[in-house]
């Protein structure tokens, strides 16, 4: 498969085709020119990013909202079974990165409170 720019470029590369030819043919019928050895067609090439109005057309984001009650939010119970059915090391991991958000910037953890154990993965 070999893709030109633009027509005049075919036709320069491969002399037995004919631009004028080419060129009336794709224009009026607006369909590809085949025969045993060859299919040319006109396909569009985007050249330049697609404006905002464009991007914006296509994909709108909708937000996702649960409403409920206080007591109805609170699953603590599903939480839990959630939680134990991980590996030891995402509960790690998701503890550590909890800690880390309530750091200041430059902020270390202090180690002194911790107990190290050995995880059994």
């Amino acid at each position: 498969m070999e893709i030109f720019s633009n027509l005049r470029n075919l036709c320069l590369s491969y002399p037995e085709y004919n631009y004028n030819t080419l060129n009336n043919y794709l224009s009026k019928a607006k369909v590809a020119y085949e025969n045993d050895d060859v299919r040319i067609e006109r396909k569009n090439v985007i050249s330049q990013p697609k404006s905002v109005a464009e991007r914006s057309a296509q994909r709108k984001i909708i937000p996702v909202v649960q409403r409920m009650t206080l007591k109805q939010a609170k699953n603590s119970e599903g939480d839990l079974e959630y939680w134990l059915s991980q590996p030891a090391s995402k509960r790690v991991a998701a503890v550590t990165f909890i800690i880390s958000q309530s750091l200041k910037k430059g902020e270390r953890m202090n180690k002194k409170m911790i107990n190290k154990q050995k995880i059994k993965a």
